[in-house]
């Protein structure tokens, strides 16, 4: 029997999802909980614009918001004088080549209003899991050989789901986010789906949408080819100071 007003999910069928649509209201966007971190399970909630989130010491709960926050991979937005100050910056962008030091990172940042992280042990060997398959990845902003900023997340077809970031040094996630739009811009993947919506989110170009915008395009973009197992070799090395070019035609 249920001890939350949601469904438990059952441990023997991990595709199965209740409708986004069953989701509460209050918190916004709960919508079942239990089950497990498997790699199956996780990649069947992505596909369904379903995502977990919960704190250490409570349930596996999972989510799906409304609205839901989305970022056009060609809409990042960076100040001017942020763009003024990347142009004098010697930092490197990468791709997967230290996922556990990134995911470590986003764990250990300080969120204001926050006591605690939700990426917890069990997380980070669950997403690990998924980067080892293929499907997680991770954007590493480099001082050289330091990293000083990144994000990781899940990439199903063509869609990004960001998960989390870190700046390590003032300004590395913003590096990162606008690094990975331009890099999923040019594969032509159109969404990258940061989930729930902020004030700095929003500032940076994410725009919320309705959950059933957002639910009615997902079957094309998950269904969609995308890129299986690491993208080191295809994202290089991208100087941060090239990000306040307008991208290539």
């Amino acid at each position: 029997m249920s001890i939350l007003p949601i469904p438990r999910l059952r441990p023997d069928r991990p595709e199965d999802f209740p409708p986004p649509s069953r989701a509460l209201d209050e918190p916004n966007g709960l919508l079942a909980w239990g089950g497990d971190l498997s790699p199956r399970r996780l990649l069947a909630a992505y596909r369904r614009g379903i995502f977990p989130w919960y704190s250490e010491g409570e349930p596996l709960l999972w989510w799906s918001p409304d609205p839901r926050l989305v970022f056009d991979t060609d809409g990042i937005h960076l100040s001017s004088r942020f763009r003024r100050e990347l142009r004098r910056c010697p930092w490197t962008v990468r791709a997967d080549t230290c996922f556990w030091e990134v995911i470590r990172s986003c764990a250990m940042a300080p969120r204001p209003g926050q006591d605690g992280t939700w990426i917890t042990p069990e997380i980070q060997a669950a997403y690990a899991g998924l980067h080892r398959l293929g499907h997680a990845h991770s954007i590493e902003v480099f001082d050289g050989e330091r990293l000083v900023g990144g994000l990781y997340g899940v990439a199903v077809g063509r869609l990004f789901c960001a998960e989390s970031m870190f700046s390590g040094q003032s300004g590395a996630s913003k590096v990162a986010l606008a690094a990975l739009g331009r890099i999923l811009s040019g594969w032509s993947w159109p969404w990258i789906d940061a989930q729930v919506e902020n004030p700095h989110l929003r500032f940076l170009g994410g725009r919320a949408i309705p959950r059933q915008d957002f639910l009615a395009r997902l079957p094309a973009l998950v269904d969609a080819g995308g890129r299986l197992g690491p993208w080191t070799a295809a994202v290089g090395a991208i100087p941060a100071a090239s990000l306040t070019q307008a991208p290539a035609a």
